[in-house]
């Protein structure tokens, strides 16, 4: 089995009424992961940064849930629970929505607190404002967590976030942006 988030990070986590939402949507296919579902949605909402790994040849039969019974906020925060395994593309695709401005940061955070993904969202700010210091929702995130816990190991790489901002199509990057 696949090591989670929490257990890289050396944390617990708790259980979760956000996690007992999502399983009640994702229904019971034991053929595909909840990391793969949650990825297929994030991609189905406009992600372009990963690609769901195919656990099944066969197509999902059930309907993805729609923004009204699963909001963009609730996506990310439930990609970036601490029971999740921990695969880099899970971060990205909820960094992306946060970049892109699909996840207001409002209910986000609020959403943070009450499942206890503060910490990882907090790296996840910091990292994406090491590329673009004045993003208004990033800024608004790092801001609102200043007593939440910094990780001690890192989460992932800041360019992980980026995508290189090439200068006349020459090899050389002459900046990075975030990926949007």
């Amino acid at each position: 089995m696949e090591k989670t988030l929490a257990e890289r990070l050396g944390k617990t986590w708790h259980v979760s009424p956000l996690e007992m939402k999502l399983r009640r949507l994702q229904g019971t296919n034991p053929r595909i992961s909840r990391e793969t579902w949650l990825l297929t949605i994030a991609v189905s909402r406009g992600v372009t940064v990963v690609f769901p790994p195919r656990e099944t040849g066969e197509k999902e039969s059930r309907a993805f849930p729609d923004r009204q019974d699963l909001t963009n906020e609730e996506l990310v925060t439930g990609i970036l629970l601490l029971q999740r395994a921990d695969q880099p593309q899970l971060l990205r695709a909820a960094a992306q929505l946060i970049s892109r401005g699909e996840a207001s940061p409002s209910p986000l955070l609020r959403m943070a607190r009450r499942e206890r993904t503060g910490p990882v969202l907090k790296a996840l700010a910091t990292l994406a404002l090491r590329v673009d210091p004045d993003h208004r929702a990033w800024r608004t995130i790092l801001e609102a967590l200043p007593d939440v816990e910094i990780l001690r190991e890192p989460l992932l790489h800041w360019t992980r976030l980026a995508e290189p901002r090439m200068r006349q199509g020459r090899v050389n990057a002459e900046g990075w942006d975030l990926i949007q």
